[in-house]
């Protein structure tokens, strides 16, 4: 992974962005990288994603990452909503990239990928009351309920004031409400369906698609910046 050329910018994600973690819990880190721009006209499509665990890092190239915000990846937007101190490269296109993440944004999307997630952790957890009761069955049931309250929590704030606190206010709740639904699967299912009708009772301030054109063009300054000169 450290050879990876022209990472634009990246940070600390996940739960000790959240202020979820405790002491055994792995740091993840994602970021943005830009090919060089001549690797984009050859035979082959250059890579888009390079994942490693130990440590657990995951770089997107730069239109693919922009895509995954455009389509309102939870995942992928937390990165340009990291606290300063999260950051560990931020070049002047990574700042850019950080002022445009209102660009990203629009209600259908933020209200769908944050509730679909939020499903994909119930039926994750759901998974999980089917296997024999141990301390790390419960330990995953709980990590996938304190995310499934955390999506849902997040994708409303930033539904109704087009801001993201990434870190959450109380996390004793969050992990009380994973323990809870560890004994009893059943009380998430009843926060996500609460979720989904704050949602629909909303107003979202969020456009109804996003502002491509900025993101276009900041494409093509990525695009200019990383092409040789002609001869």
């Amino acid at each position: 992974m450290s050879a990876v050329p022209n990472v634009l910018l990246s940070g600390i994600v996940g739960s000790t962005a959240y202020g979820l973690a405790h002491a055994g819990s792995d740091v993840d880190r994602l970021g943005v990288f830009a090919v060089p721009t001549v690797e984009l006209h050859g035979l082959r499509a250059p890579k888009e994603s390079y994942v490693t665990t130990a440590p657990d890092r995951t770089l997107h190239e730069a239109a693919k990452w922009c895509r995954l915000a455009l389509s309102g990846n939870p995942t992928a937007v937390e990165l340009v909503w990291l606290p300063d101190e999260l950051y560990e490269v931020r070049t002047p296109l990574g700042e850019e990239l950080i002022a445009l993440r209102g660009a990203f944004l629009s209600a259908k999307r933020v209200r769908d990928a944050h509730l679909g997630y939020a499903a994909q952790q119930f039926g994750r957890l759901s998974r999980q009351d089917d296997g024999p009761v141990s301390a790390g069955r419960r330990g995953r049931t709980g990590k996938h309920a304190r995310h499934l309250k955390r999506l849902c929590a997040q994708g409303l704030e930033l539904y109704t004031t087009g801001r993201l606190n990434l870190r959450v206010d109380d996390p004793r709740e969050y992990h009380d409400f994973g323990d809870r639904v560890a004994d009893d699967p059943s009380v998430a299912l009843s926060l996500l369906r609460d979720y989904e009708a704050a949602f629909d009772a909303a107003r979202s301030v969020l456009p109804e698609a996003p502002d491509e054109g900025p993101v276009e063009a900041w494409l093509h300054r990525v695009r200019a910046h990383f092409c040789p000169p002609a001869p």
